[in-house]
């Protein structure tokens, strides 16, 4: 069955990862994504270690850019200019993320595209965003964390120094923004006909994920003062005797069920932790004493006994454990197939599960310029014209 977005075609203009991944989650589920990136590749094919014989394929690549197909294209030549005009009368969506006056420069800014084809959603996805003093920096993830807030939510508990997150969270996130915003636009065009331009910013997508819990103290006006900041108190993984777990006592039943699980019943009456209200105000004490207690036993005994208990938790894995977890196999979330230049690749499946229309791993990660031919016989381009673009530096074909 054809997966809920078929019929779709999607032009990525983008690299790195905030484009890539959104592009891929379109291709998950039905779309047509064709990766038009510069004749030498997609930075991140290279900005890893290759796991490919022939070096085109980082394993950033592989997970960012599955299902796609890739014309290589110099997109700063006159001659690509014809080229690209006929992918875009022909695309419903377009999505780049070059630095803002970039694709002014190349001549494909929306308002021109849109005479082009009204139909097309158009997308620029953008560090900072377009305006403000920082519009013309060059912006990566560790930027984005450390202007959100992000880095001081992760601050060390007792030094208070901001520390970042070591994974392109902010990437991810603007990547999976960026994929429902495009989504949104597409049944908009459903019903009026017409497409749009969406600007969708990394730091914007920050501040607006972190903000619900992350920001509570700063959420009322003239109240900054009277909440607590709620990162400023240890996280919820415990130390056992043979490794770490994380467990949860939010609401009463939790509390009671975690006091009878350690069997401390004495905890009950404990007027700093008996209400929600006080387990969060006295947060530092409740979750210190809870170490002290989960530092007596195994793992697997404590989570026995918590499980009996009815109380949130569960063992932290390393992320070698991930892929045998109990709970991923019995889901069957991550996918295995054969990529021709690599060998067997893993992959995780697409998350949503659709009941008539479902998503699927689409294919391996192409190769640099891999449907360049193909695709180009398809805007009308012959044999011979395919060839001078090739010997001329515009294209590039895919070789073995």
């Amino acid at each position: 069955m054809a997966g809920p977005l078929a019929g779709v075609k999607v032009l990525d203009l983008t690299s790195v990862v905030s484009g890539p991944l959104a592009t891929m989650f379109l291709a998950d589920q039905g779309a047509e994504v064709i990766k038009v990136e510069p004749p030498g590749g997609d930075i991140t094919r290279r900005s890893r270690r290759s796991v490919s014989a022939s070096g085109e394929f980082s394993a950033l690549f592989v997970s960012s850019n599955r299902g796609k197909r890739s014309l290589a294209l110099d997109i700063k030549r006159p001659e690509a200019g014809e080229i690209l005009r006929r992918l875009i009368a022909g695309a419903d969506v377009l999505v780049q993320n070059f630095r803002p006056g970039t694709m002014e420069r190349l001549g494909l800014a929306e308002p021109a595209l849109r005479a082009a084809n009204p139909r097309l959603i158009y997308v620029s996805i953008s560090g900072v965003g377009e305006t403000g003093p920082y519009a013309g920096k060059r912006v990566y993830d560790p930027i984005v964390q450390g202007l959100s807030g992000l880095a001081d939510v992760q601050a060390e508990a007792k030094t208070r120094r901001p520390q970042m997150i070591r994974t392109i969270v902010a990437d991810k996130t603007t990547a999976i923004f960026a994929a429902q915003a495009i989504c949104a636009a597409l049944y908009a065009r459903e019903r009026t006909g017409e497409g749009q331009h969406i600007r969708l910013a990394m730091l914007d997508t920050m501040i607006a994920y972190l903000w619900p819990e992350a920001m509570m103290q700063y959420t009322v006006v003239g109240q900054e003062a009277d909440t607590a900041d709620p990162n400023a108190r240890p996280d919820l993984i415990f130390e056992t005797v043979d490794g770490y777990i994380t467990v949860g006592t939010i609401s009463d039943s939790e509390w009671q069920g975690f006091c009878a699980a350690v069997e401390r019943p004495d905890l009950l009456e404990d007027r700093r932790f008996n209400t929600p209200g006080g387990r969060a105000v006295n947060a530092m004490e409740r979750i210190l004493l809870m170490g002290e207690i989960l530092k007596t036993r195994a793992s697997a005994e404590w989570l026995r006994r918590l499980d009996a208990c009815d109380v949130p938790s569960a063992p932290v894995l390393r992320r070698g454990e991930v892929i045998g977890n109990e709970q991923v196999v019995a889901r069957e979330l991550i996918a295995e197939f054969d990529h021709p230049d690599i060998g067997r690749v893993r992959q995780p499946k697409p998350a949503a599960r659709f009941d008539r229309t479902p998503a699927a791993i689409q294919g391996p990660a192409p190769r640099i310029g891999e449907h360049s031919a193909a695709i180009l016989v398809s805007l009308g381009f012959d044999a011979a014209a395919i060839e001078h673009l090739a010997a001329t530096g515009v294209i590039r074909l895919a070789t073995g």
